[in-house]
């Protein structure tokens, strides 16, 4: 089985191009909001509760992906990066996957906010993620998150949680043109 997580700030595309890679690989994508837009409809979004479930609802679909005969499993998650909460998190899945001699792939998308904000709007991710049809609020939201955290590495701060790595500026690329570049850079 192979472990993908995709990364990188909001509306990079990081859903779009899980579902492309799952086109050619027959690999499952489980994306973050599967486990958010269930919960925040009963509780407020980063609320203990919220908190508390959200982990432990993902935290259950790795370990039983972990030990499945799945091909591949696709997570797709915004890590801030150099947040300490954060990496443990990350720590902890990677772990999960590790008891069962899986390694975690890693790849991390970028793209300009004004092409993401673009994106913020597009059918597939209103579709899948009701809780981004404000306009107004997701927005706003990504130009939040991406004033608050550091959501990609650079020159100055490199990726250096593991080898199994590549890094895609796909602000120019189609979700299809993304995945192919992970497929082929992992050898899937």
């Amino acid at each position: 089985m192979k472990f993908l997580m995709i990364f990188g700030p909001a509306a990079v595309g990081k859903m779009a191009v899980g579902f492309e890679l799952a086109q050619m690989t027959g690999f499952k994508v489980f994306h973050n909001h599967m486990t958010i837009e269930p919960l925040i409809r009963i509780f407020p979004h980063g609320s203990p509760h919220f908190k508390r479930l959200d982990k432990e609802f993902r935290f259950r679909i790795f370990e039983e992906a972990a030990i499945s005969d799945l091909k591949g499993l696709i997570f797709t998650m915004v890590w801030a990066l150099g947040i300490k909460a954060d990496e443990d998190y990350v720590t902890e899945i990677v772990n999960i996957f590790s008891a069962q001699d899986i390694e975690t792939n890693f790849v991390e998308l970028e793209a300009d906010q004004k092409i993401r904000l673009e994106r913020n709007k597009t059918r597939l991710r209103l579709e899948e993620k009701p809780s981004k049809r404000d306009l107004e609020w997701s927005e706003d939201s990504v130009k939040k998150m991406d004033r608050d955290y550091r959501l990609n590495s650079s020159p100055t701060q490199p990726f250096e949680y593991s080898p199994n790595y590549i890094k895609i500026n796909n602000t120019y690329l189609s979700a299809s043109e993304t995945a192919k570049l992970i497929k082929k850079h992992f050898n899937i």
